[in-house]
């Protein structure tokens, strides 16, 4: 057994990848597809730092993320990728989900660029609060001369937290099962 072998949620075979799953990924990976060698490079270091969660089917993967604990010593979702072909059919969230449960510390960070929209909206529709906005230089990119919001956090919150809390503007991390202040930077899941 793979040690970030995660359950099967709804039909979905959700378990960690090895070095031999590394050429498959990088067909299903956008960027990788499109001949982005260090993302190739990328894909195939993680898979041999058995740090990449798969999610696949009867037709083979679908996505993968990738659990680091490189964050001050904090799970940190370095990547959650699905295939063009596999979105909007609840599979990131399922390697949301099944990355959480994987990760062995008290706090799980991620961070998106604000223009990516599907991360966006996917991290609220798991109940993800931003904590933190990065900005960065967008002057290494064609077209572009002035900083930019580059990246949010997201936080773990619990459901039950209240409106008063939400309209007060103050934002809570939920820990597996602790809570306490929100904090600054990449996202808190």
């Amino acid at each position: 057994m793979h040690p970030m072998d995660a359950e099967n949620l709804s039909g979905l075979q959700v378990g960690g990848a090895d070095t031999s799953d590394w050429a498959a990924l990088t067909k299903i990976d956008s960027v990788a597809a499109a001949g982005d060698q260090g993302r190739r490079a990328g894909i195939r270091r993680w898979c041999e730092h058995s740090v990449v969660l798969m999610t696949q089917d009867a037709s083979g993967p679908l996505g993968y993320s990738v659990l680091e604990y490189s964050f001050f010593e904090q799970g940190f979702v370095t990547m959650l990728m699905v295939a063009p072909s596999a979105r909007r059919r609840g599979v990131g969230a399922h390697l949301l989900t099944a990355t959480e449960t994987a990760c062995t510390t008290a706090k799980l960070f991620t961070s998106a660029n604000v223009s990516n929209h599907p991360m966006q909206h996917l991290l609220q529709r798991a109940g993800r609060c931003p904590v933190g906005l990065l900005t960065a230089s967008t002057s290494d990119r064609p077209g572009t001369h002035s900083p930019e919001t580059h990246g949010a956090s997201h936080t773990r919150t619990t459901r039950a937290a209240s409106n008063a809390e939400a309209n007060a503007g103050r934002s809570h991390a939920h820990s597996k099962g602790t809570s306490g202040p929100a904090t600054h930077g990449p996202t808190l899941l």
